[in-house]
C-alpha cells in the first residue's frame, strides 16, 4: 500500500473553491471578484469594498448611501459591552481583548443561531460596524481616558481616527489608512480565513468562527506580523546600522527578519508596491524618511541574499506608527479590515457546506495492552 502523501501546513491542498478572490499569477495581482486589489485601493473607499466583498459587485451610488447608512447606525456598542471592556486586564494584548469582545458581541445577539444567508450579513455589518469601537474604546480604557462615542457622519477610517485619537487627520493620512484597509480586507484561504470556514462548517455561529479567525491572525506567522516588523525597525533604529543588522541575521541566525515571504505568491506580494507609495507619503507627511531608509536596505540585501521578497506587512507597520498608532494596535485593526473577508468566506462556506475533517497519518507507538499499575515500570 502506497503511503499518503503529507502536505504539511496544507501546502499545495485545494479544499473547495471560491468566487471571493484569487491571485492571478501572469499579472501577479490579487483580485477580489475580478478586481484588482490596487486598482479598488486606488478608486474606492474600503465601504465599497466591505459591499463588494458581500455581494459579488461595487454598488451603485445609492447601494453605497444605504449600506453606509446602516454601518453609521449600528456604531454604537451597548452599555454592557463597555463595561466589559472596562474590566479587562490592561496589560493582555489588544488581540486578546478583541477576540473576547467578539465572544461577547455574540452572547449579546439574541438571533445568534440564525446563520442564514441574510441573519449572516445582519451579524457581519453589525461586527463591521462594532469593532472599530471596541478596539479604540479598549484603546482608551488602557490609557485612562474615557471612550469617544462614534460619529455618523464621518467614514469608516475618519471615525475611528475620531475614536482613537479624538481628531480626524489630513486626507492624506486617512487616504492612506483606508488603503491599507482595502489591501487587508481579503486574502484567499489563508490561516484565519480557514479557521472560520473550518468552524462554521460545523454548523456553528459567525461570532464563533470570527472569534477563532482573531485567534488565529493573532500569531506572528499570520496578522500579527506587521507588528514584528515595527519592533524590528525599533531595534535597528538607524539607518547606519540597517546592513549590519541584516548581515547578522542572515549569517548567524540569531534574528527573525520580519516582514518577507508569502506562499502564495511566486514573484513578491502584489499588494506591496502600491502600500509603499503610500507609506512613502506618510513618511513625508511625518518626518519618517528614516524608516524608508532602512527598509530599503533590509529589501535589497533579503533580495539579493536570499531572493526573498517582502509582505504587504513590511510597509504597514511603519505606516502606522507614523499615523500615531500604539505597536499592539496594528493587528485589531487588521481584523477592522479582514471582517469583510471572514463574513465572506463563512457565508460562501454555508452556501455549499461539508465538515471539514481532515484525515492524519497516525505515527505513534503501536496498539498495546494496558498493564495493571502494580505490574507497570518506570519507563
Amino acid at each position: 500500500m502506497t503511503a499518503p502523501q503529507i502536505a504539511k501546513g496544507l501546502a499545495g491542498v485545494y479544499s473547495d473553491t471560491t468566487r471571493i478572490s484569487t491571485v492571478v499569477d501572469e499579472m501577479n495581482s490579487l483580485t477580489y471578484y475580478g478586481y484588482p486589489v490596487q486598482e479598488l485601493a486606488e478608486f474606492c473607499r474600503f465601504e465599497e469594498v466591505a459591499y463588494l466583498l458581500w455581494h459579488g459587485e461595487l454598488p451603485t451610488a445609492e447601494q453605497l448611501k444605504k449600506f453606509e447608512q446602516e454601518e453609521r447606525s449600528l456604531r454604537n456598542i451597548s452599555p454592557k459591552m463597555l463595561n466589559v471592556l472596562r474590566q479587562f486586564d490592561h496589560a493582555a494584548h489588544p488581540m486578546d481583548t478583541l477576540r473576547t469582545a467578539v465572544s461577547f458581541l455574540g452572547l449579546e445577539d439574541h438571533e445568534v443561531k440564525d446563520i442564514s444567508h441574510d441573519g449572516n450579513l445582519k451579524k457581519a455589518i453589525r461586527m463591521l460596524a462594532q469593532i472599530p469601537t471596541i478596539i479604540a474604546a479598549d484603546f482608551r480604557l488602557r490609557k485612562g481616558q474615557e471612550p469617544i462615542a462614534p460619529r455618523a457622519d464621518l467614514s469608516m477610517s475618519e471615525n475611528f481616527f475620531h475614536m482613537y485619537f479624538g481628531t480626524v487627520p489630513q486626507k492624506e493620512v486617512v487616504r492612506c489608512f483606508d488603503a491599507s484597509l482595502t489591501f487587508y480586507a481579503e486574502h484567499g484561504f489563508n490561516a484565519s480565513t480557514f479557521t472560520a470556514r473550518t468552524i462554521i462548517s460545523s454548523l456553528s455561529d459567525i461570532y464563533s468562527a470570527v472569534t477563532g479567525a482573531i485567534g488565529s491572525l493573532k500569531g506572528p506567522l499570520h496578522g500579527g506580523a506587521n507588528e514584528a516588523v515595527m519592533h524590528m525597525l525599533l531595534d535597528i533604529q538607524e539607518p547606519s546600522k540597517a546592513q549590519a543588522w541584516i548581515d547578522e541575521a542572515l549569517s548567524e541566525k540569531k534574528k527573525l527578519v520580519m516582514g518577507f515571504g508569502h506562499r502564495v505568491y511566486k514573484h513578491g506580494d502584489s499588494r506591496v508596491p502600491y502600500m509603499t507609495k503610500y507609506f512613502h507619503d506618510m513618511a513625508k507627511l511625518r518626518n519618517g524618511q528614516k524608516w524608508i531608509e532602512i527598509e530599503t536596505i533590509l529589501a535589497k540585501t533579503m533580495l539579493e541574499k536570499k531572493n526573498i521578497h517582502p509582505n504587504l506587512d513590511y510597509p504597514v507597520g511603519p505606516a502606522y506608527y507614523l499615523m500615531g498608532f500604539e505597536i499592539p494596535i496594528f493587528t485589531p485593526i487588521f481584523v477592522m479590515s479582514r471582517i469583510t473577508g471572514w463574513a465572506a468566506h463563512i457565508i460562501e462556506q454555508l452556501e455549499d457546506n461539508k465538515l471539514m475533517r481532515p484525515l492524519s497519518v497516525y505515527n505513534g507507538v503501536p496498539q498495546r495492552p494496558v498493564q495493571p499499575l502494580a505490574k507497570r515500570k518506570a519507563a
